[in-house]
């Protein structure tokens, strides 16, 4: 049923069918995606760590409809970062993984916010067009992606900001 809409509010969209969670958990690199109020806007070196809790469950993501096989999940975070209080749920839709493992493209049902991202800090053009087109075919705006700049080799800690960064781009700095 392309372009209706879904149960969810978005229009529909298509999403990975049995993702194998263990294959997803580990390291990500950002290397294109939307801007996004709880993202520094000079993001550098963006990138994400996954991993099971002893349950099996991820800490802060979990099946929207755990009797779907889609990738849609929900996440949980918390804001501000330096004084983590307030709880944001968001969703996280995986729209395309590789047969490998090591692409993915990740988006939700609004579409104001898209990530590709890649376990290296670089990626081949080829795959990188290949990844946006899809996007295209979903219904994203990708004339909003912005590449996220990652140093070769990557550095091994975070930052050390306690998430300022946040507070600083609530004022366009």
């Amino acid at each position: 049923m392309a372009g209706g809409k879904s149960k969810d509010g978005g229009s529909s969209m298509r999403v990975v069918r049995g993702l194998d969670v263990e294959r997803y958990m580990g390291r990500w690199y950002e290397i294109a995606a939307f801007p996004s109020f709880f993202q520094p806007k000079d993001g550098r070196c963006t990138r994400a760590t996954y991993a099971l809790e002893a349950d099996g469950k991820t800490g802060t993501a979990y099946k929207a409809d755990p009797n779907s096989d889609e990738a849609k999940l929900k996440v949980k975070f918390y804001l501000p970062p330096f004084l983590p209080i307030i709880p944001v749920v968001g969703d996280y839709w995986v729209l395309y993984v590789d047969d490998d493992y090591q692409y993915a493209l990740v988006g939700q049902p609004s579409r104001k916010y898209l990530w590709i991202l890649c376990r290296q800090t670089h990626m081949d053009d080829e795959v990188y067009n290949q990844l946006v087109e899809r996007a295209k075919e979903e219904g994203y705006d990708v004339s909003k992606l912005r590449k996220t700049p990652q140093s070769d080799p990557p550095p091994e800690n975070a930052p050390t900001d306690k998430g300022f960064w946040w507070i600083k781009s609530l004022f366009g700095k």
